[in-house]
C-alpha cells in the first residue's frame, strides 16, 4: 500500500485546558476523548516532538511526505497542523478497532506483520509512518489500521490484492460509511484548541475562530 493510500486511510481529534471555559466535560490536560479513552496533551506533545526529530533525520520519509496527495503533508517548520495530524491518527486507530468489532473482523498479529511488510515494500514501514505524521514507535499501529481496512473491505467483498474492481470500489465505500457512522457514535470530544473532529473527513479540521457572545457560554 502506498504512502498516499496510508495517508487517505488515516484521520481524527485533539487537546487542552481551554475546554473548561466552554462547559466541556473533559479534564484539563486532555487533548481528546474517544469513547471514554483519554488522549492527554502531554502524550500528544511528546509524540509530535519525537516525530519532528525523527522525521528531519529520515530522507525517505521527507520524500514520501512531499510527494503525498495530502495537502497538509508538506515539508516545513513546526505548526499546529503537525498536532492535528498526529491526533487524527491516534483517534482513528481507536475508531478502526471499533469498526473491526462492528464488522465482525479480528485482525491477527500475522496480518499486521503482512501489512508491515507491505509498507516496507513501499518505501519502508518506519519511513511511511514518519511521512504520515507519527514517530517510528507507531509503525505497528499504522500497519494495524491498514490491515483492518483491508480485512473489513474483504468482508464486504473486495477483490484480493486490492484489484480495482467494482466490488472493491463498493467495499471501499462501505468501509468509509462504517468508519464514519462508528466515529459518529463514539462520543469523540476534541479540545477546541486544536479544532474539531469531522467524521465525514476522518480528520480534525483547523480551529474555527469566532467571537464570543453572551449566550455562547464560552
Amino acid at each position: 500500500m502506498s504512502a498516499r493510500a496510508v495517508t487517505a486511510a488515516a484521520a481524527a481529534v485533539l487537546a487542552a485546558g481551554a475546554l473548561a471555559g466552554c462547559g466541556s466535560t473533559q479534564k484539563a490536560g486532555t487533548a481528546a476523548l474517544v469513547g471514554g479513552d483519554r488522549i492527554t496533551v502531554t502524550k500528544l506533545d511528546q509524540t509530535v516532538r519525537d516525530w519532528r526529530r525523527q522525521f528531519r533525520a529520515d530522507p525517505a520519509a521527507n520524500d514520501l511526505r512531499s510527494n503525498s496527495a495530502n495537502p497538509g503533508a508538506q515539508l516545513g517548520g513546526e505548526s499546529d497542523s503537525d498536532l492535528r495530524g498526529a491526533l487524527t491518527l491516534l483517534i482513528n486507530f481507536r475508531v478502526a478497532r471499533k469498526v473491526a468489532d462492528k464488522a465482525g473482523v479480528t485482525v491477527t498479529g500475522g496480518e499486521v506483520d503482512a501489512a508491515v511488510e507491505g509498507l516496507n515494500n513501499k518505501g519502508g514501514a518506519e519511513s511511511v509512518t514518519l511521512a504520515s505524521g507519527l514517530p517510528r514507535a507507531y509503525t505497528r499501529d499504522l500497519a494495524r489500521l491498514v490491515a483492518t481496512q483491508f480485512a473489513v473491505m474483504q468482508r464486504f467483498g473486495a477483490s484480493p490484492g486490492n484489484l480495482p474492481t467494482p466490488q472493491t470500489q463498493q467495499a471501499g465505500q462501505r468501509w468509509n460509511e462504517l468508519f464514519r457512522s462508528t466515529a459518529d457514535g463514539m462520543d469523540i470530544e476534541v479540545s477546541p484548541r486544536y479544532g474539531g473532529y469531522d467524521p465525514g473527513e476522518f480528520a480534525i479540521g483547523p480551529v474555527q475562530y469566532r467571537l464570543s457572545t453572551p449566550d455562547s457560554g464560552i
